[in-house]
């Protein structure tokens, strides 16, 4: 990765490549920024960055020098652009303003419904500057599904665009809301961002004393459960995410270092083109934007043509979106006859890209580092990743853990460590970790256990540290990236008349990775179309969670030993049989 700023610079002069882990131990004794102690999390020893700023707000004064003293161009979306002491000066009025007009305190939790507007990432930093915790609400949610979360996370103050205003409205009253307008919201709302940001009293950041282990944020993320789980992070878990990435950055250089002659690296730039209420856009992009000084562009909708322009004319050095989008970009840029040298790390997250992709893209964009990953909202996004050669030479692993910080072990389901090669749980340690599931003790006990997380994805590891991800345990579809839980699409399902059982699956899609399947069991003599089943279900479910398939019977769906329903009996059979889809 392209990022690190005067971090790696510091050891450019070493001339000799050291292996991977003989430049993460060099980089941790050599520079305090990355030296690493011993810090008791909630009862539980881990290893942690000693010397990295402590809360998610003061990463944004930890950036000002790497963006010339707030003077770099850092924020541009579409033809507006802010520097980053014009950024700097809105968060801090805002969060001004949500003190002394809205009378909102620390601990209190605002939460955020809108696209990806420069607005966003202000609202971001100005509650957590202000010691509030953000609630993160999915932007294609429906009314219900908003509802929902607003209940779980108490949140009673809510920034919204005109689309999601319009969602949250019919909830306004029974819940108690206080609606602030964004954009095309601000003509419909009494109180807007414009009016809150300019008449606050200073611009200068808000004295409030927030501890490291805090909460900074509660992100929904969909998992076994019918509803979507408040995953709640620290302002630790994300600090250490990002200083752990940021690393990398100090690292490369040593590993492979420059020529003699070589330029100096341009300026990081990153291309957001994935939803700011998902952690893959907000943590390894944004917020490691702020100390690596690296510059954010924002695209209102993916558009791959549109991207390929972006990155060509601003020499955007960095993107990192679902699998699907480099696949698009690829095509728009063959397409277009550019080869976008200026991107140097092409990541992949949300979901596995096609290891045939990863030559592809290698071909078709020769400068760019072709990466993966896996991380998850209960990490912070941290985890696991590899680019480049190593990627090219192993296009179905994952990687390798990101360190220093993280420990990994691989269970079985008695809790013990597998051996090599065989398949056990991805179980992980590290501050990183969230710290809670919200109002779920017990998912939150099944889960976080001692410290270490288990994630419900089964996965090998080999001899030199490779990580390749077989299974999940977990009863979820990912969809371009989007997590969507079977058990919450089913509900959705029995709630027609003629639905007596219904079983969900993930179906494989060439352009999103997996789509949503369904097969229903029906009533004695009802019949229904996939055209009439997705007209029921819009409103009840956010579009991306309807099934693109769907399979109807008049006989009992296929039942295992503990005549519990065999999803995967079902969907085997679903696959097989492709001219029974409706």
């Amino acid at each position: 990765m392209a990022l690190g700023g005067e971090h790696a610079e510091q050891f450019c002069g070493q001339m000799n490549a050291m292996t991977p882990e003989e430049a993460v131990r060099h980089v941790v004794a050599t520079d305090p920024v990355f030296a690493v102690h011993d810090v008791e999390v909630r009862g539980v020893t881990v290893k942690a960055f000693k010397n990295i700023p402590q809360t998610v707000p003061a990463l944004l004064a930890a950036g000002w020098a790497q963006h010339g003293d707030g003077q770099l161009e850092y924020l541009a979306y579409e033809d507006e652009s802010y520097t980053y002491a014009e950024f700097t000066e809105t968060v801090n009025r805002l969060a001004h303003a949500l003190q002394n007009e809205l009378g909102l305190t620390q601990g209190d939790r605002i939460a955020v419904a809108t696209r990806n507007y420069p607005e966003f990432l202000a609202i971001m930093l100005a509650v957590s500057s202000m010691g509030g915790i953000v609630v993160f609400l999915n932007a294609w949610w429906t009314t219900e599904e908003l509802d929902y979360a607003l209940r779980d996370s108490e949140a009673k103050v809510v920034f919204a665009d005109g689309p999601r205003r319009e969602n949250l409205l019919p909830l306004q009253n029974a819940l108690g809301l206080t609606l602030i307008g964004i954009r095309d919201a601000e003509a419909e709302t009494e109180l807007t961002f414009s009016t809150l940001r300019d008449g606050a009293n200073s611009s200068e950041a808000p004295a409030v004393a927030i501890d490291t282990d805090d909460d900074f944020a509660i992100m929904y993320s969909s998992g076994t459960t019918g509803h979507p789980k408040g995953v709640v992070q620290t302002h630790r878990g994300a600090v250490n995410a990002v200083f752990s990435w940021l690393m990398q950055s100090v690292v490369a250089p040593l590993v492979t270092p420059p020529e003699p002659d070589a330029p100096e690296p341009p300026r990081p730039s990153a291309l957001v083109v994935t939803p700011l209420f998902h952690v893959t856009a907000t943590h390894p992009l944004f917020l490691l934007s702020l100390p690596a000084g690296a510059k954010i562009t924002l695209m209102r909708k993916w558009d791959a043509k549109e991207a390929v322009r972006l990155i060509r004319d601003n020499s955007i050095t960095r993107l990192l979106g679902v699998p699907t989008q480099s696949a698009e970009l690829m095509e728009a840029a063959l397409g277009m006859g550019e080869t976008l040298p200026s991107l140097d790390y092409l990541g992949a997250g949300g979901a596995k890209r096609p290891g045939a992709q990863v030559a592809q893209l290698a071909k078709a964009f020769p400068n760019a580092g072709v990466a993966t990953g896996w991380g998850m909202t209960e990490t912070n996004a941290l985890g696991i990743g590899m680019i480049g050669d190593d990627y090219k030479a192993r296009p179905e692993s994952a990687g390798k853990l990101h360190p220093p910080l993280q420990e990994l072990k691989l269970l079985d389901d008695a809790g013990r460590e597998v051996p090599l090669g065989e398949p056990g749980e991805i179980t992980v340690k590290s501050p990183a970790n969230m710290r809670c599931y919200l109002n779920k003790p017990e998912a939150t006990a099944e889960a976080m256990q001692d410290g270490w997380l288990r994630t419900g994805d089964l996965a090998v590891q080999d001899a030199e540290g490779y990580i390749t991800i077989v299974d999940r345990k977990k009863n979820i579809i990912i969809r371009g990236g989007e997590n969507i839980a079977c058990l919450d699409v089913e509900g959705a399902l029995h709630h027609h008349p003629d639905v007596l059982e219904a079983a969900v699956f993930p179906v494989p899609d060439e352009r999103l990775g997996e789509a949503v399947g369904a097969a229903v069991q029906l009533r004695t003599g009802a019949s229904i179309s996939h055209a009439d089943m997705v007209a029921f279900l819009d409103g009840h479910l956010a579009k991306f969670k309807i099934p693109a398939h769907l399979w109807v019977q008049h006989g009992p769906l296929t039942r295992g030993a503990t005549d519990k329903i065999d999803r995967r009996a079902i969907r085997a059979t679903c696959l097989d049989n492709q001219e029974a889809k409706v």
